[in-house]
């Protein structure tokens, strides 16, 4: 049997004040070529999943592997650069920076980059934008942009160096129906070409409906279901 490109086992993060326990134990698996949703209720600690499953947060119980690679072990600089070779990341808040191009945000992951990388990158990062409908926009800056637009630069970053993981926060939550269903084929196409594997966290019934199976969360129970 394969490893699973995300293993996760007995997860669980106390949080607040007084302090109360999500997630509750969570294990749960995603395969190469396989795409997870995950749902439930705000505040249940769909978001604080995928900042464990990414490495971004290290206070939790239980065991994250990402790729094989239990994220707990490894240095600050190992973190970053699993980060930055196999897992890809789109979150709710976009995290663009507006003093910089939209294809320069596109391409920020390559920052630190031998420039050979990056000008092969820059090709990519166009294709990419093509891809999401701002192909014709990469000199523009991120702050004339609508939040829709903005999470399109945010999704084609995270697809830039082809990661073997795809953490998505709500990555159709700004967006219009048709656009919406032009990403998740992006998704989906990753999914079956390059064997990546997808966790993405939705509200959207519909959405879901596009993953493989869905895992349900809330303050008392994981359920996973096909």
């Amino acid at each position: 049997m394969s490893t699973p490109v995300l293993d996760i086992r007995g997860l669980s993060k106390r949080v607040g004040q007084p302090p109360r326990t999500l997630l509750g134990g969570l294990s749960l698996h995603v395969d190469a070529g396989e795409m997870v949703a995950v749902r439930g209720r705000s505040g249940s600690g769909k978001s604080t999943l995928l900042n464990l499953a990414g490495g971004l947060d290290l206070a939790f119980e239980g065991d994250v592997r990402v790729d094989g690679q239990d994220v707990k072990r490894l240095s600050d600089a190992q973190r970053s650069q699993l980060r930055l070779n196999t897992v890809g990341m789109v979150f709710q808040a976009f995290h663009l920076m507006d003093h910089l191009s939209i294809l320069e945000n596109v391409l920020l992951p390559t920052r630190f980059a031998p420039s050979g990388v990056r000008d092969a990158q820059r090709t990519r990062a166009m294709e990419l934008l093509g891809e999401v409908g701002l192909g014709g926009r990469a000199r523009e800056r991120p702050n004339i942009l609508s939040g829709g637009e903005r999470q399109r630069v945010a999704i084609a970053r995270a697809l830039l160096m082809r990661p073997r993981l795809l953490l998505a926060d709500e990555p159709t939550g700004n967006l219009d129906r048709a656009t919406a269903e032009h990403v998740l084929d992006v998704f989906s196409a990753l999914v079956k070409t390059s064997g990546a594997a997808v966790l993405l966290v939705t509200h959207d019934a519909h959405v879901a409906q596009r993953a493989a199976r869905t895992v349900f969360i809330d303050a008392d129970a994981v359920q996973d279901a096909a």
